[in-house]
């Protein structure tokens, strides 16, 4: 747990402070800490901070100071980690998002930078047939053992959580709750079981908080965030797995949806998102596999190509950019991600790329990803 975790944990609980701002604020300022020692005036000198968010960081920092010790306290006694987005444990996955927490509380021992992630949901009222998919997904996936993604809620999601458990692959619940208010209660023996195996819990929420309405888009943004591809089993016309489909669009994830019975409202969001093309279509593992590269044969980086960087001309930025893959779960990244990872401009990504690519050391695939060759 980073030291100063203290500061990015008291940031999030003051009012009006989502973790777009905080980022924002640690930015300008330097760290977490120097915000809380920033007038009010020096505060609404920030972009994106207005008078009702400084008022309340002059005027709640204390408390919220408090408020944070004594989290750090539960955390430590119910062995609980706290990552801040600064620390190198921080899911590499989540970094490069605009909108990704600031604070994760995690208990469980699953690797939240495992090489291969797959999220899936779907209805709370899920069939007897979404239940079968479910089983069947996550047992054809057993051989590229990855570490399934979900909600913990009723339906489809905790059905990934038990066939996970059943075939022994890492699976984690991400809570719209804190860490110690497990809903649906009725799911409190599974949650602990997969924190206690090989997988695990995580929320944005410090301990105590309920889980709201409003705390369930911002759930579901983090499994989208997480998982390499989203597999919608049975969703509604309306619902968490279609805000689900759209959070892990618009951050360039694959997308994938079962096609359902068209008399069936189980199976209506799940048509809808292949028809108007928000989601590739899921038959079986396979189209996972092609999407993803996992069926394609990746020889491993050898001593000898390292060393014929210099032959092959390549710029101290192509050479970072190859590097960067070379280190990324799946050996693939987005070109959001390496802008992030390596703090480059857009262009001069775009320039090494295309160059790398023409060279064959690289390979543009779904998505909009980047993959070593």
């Amino acid at each position: 747990m980073s030291e100063f975790s203290l500061y990015e944990i008291a940031l999030t609980l003051i009012d009006n402070v989502g973790s777009v701002t905080a980022k924002q604020l640690i930015s300008y300022s330097g760290s977490a800490e120097a915000v809380f020692k920033l007038t009010e005036g020096k505060l609404l000198k920030i972009p994106q901070v207005g008078i009702y968010t400084g008022k309340a960081i002059v005027q709640q920092g204390t408390e919220a100071l408090k408020q944070a010790e004594k989290i750090i306290e539960q955390a430590i006694k119910n062995e609980v980690k706290i990552l801040n987005y600064y620390d190198a444990q921080y899911p590499s996955r989540l970094k490069s998002l605009y909108d990704s927490p600031l604070i994760l509380y995690y208990k469980g021992v699953a690797n939240l930078n495992h090489p291969k992630m797959i999220g899936i949901v779907g209805t709370r009222e899920a069939t007897d047939y979404g239940k079968t998919i479910t089983e069947q997904i996550v047992e054809g996936l057993r051989s590229h053992n990855p570490l399934i993604i979900s909600g913990l809620a009723y339906g489809i999601d905790v059905m990934a959580h038990r066939a996970s458990l059943k075939h022994q692959l890492g699976t984690i619940g991400v809570m719209a709750s804190g860490l110690d208010i497990i809903y649906p209660l009725t799911h409190q023996k599974i949650a602990w079981q997969m924190a206690e195996e090989n997988g695990g819990l995580l929320s944005e929420n410090p301990f105590g908080t309920k889980p709201d309405a409003m705390r369930f888009p911002a759930r579901n943004r983090i499994i989208a965030g997480l998982a390499d591809a989203l597999i919608v089993v049975e969703a509604k016309s309306k619902g968490g797995a279609l805000i689900t489909a759209e959070f892990a669009n618009n951050y360039h994830k694959d997308v994938f949806a079962v096609p359902g019975n068209l008399t069936q409202k189980s199976s209506e969001g799940c048509n809808w998102l292949i028809r108007n093309h928000q989601a590739n279509l899921f038959t079986s593992v396979i189209d996972l596999e092609y999407y993803l590269k996992w069926d394609a044969s990746k020889p491993s980086a050898s001593p000898q190509m390292q060393l014929n960087f210099a032959e092959l001309g390549l710029s101290t930025s192509e050479k970072q950019i190859w590097e960067a893959l070379k280190n990324a779960p799946a050996n693939t990244m987005t070109l959001d991600e390496i802008g992030t990872r390596l703090q480059m401009s857009v262009a001069q990504i775009n320039a090494d790329l295309l160059n790398l690519e023409l060279l064959g050391l690289i390979k543009a695939l779904p998505g909009k990803k980047f993959g070593l060759v």
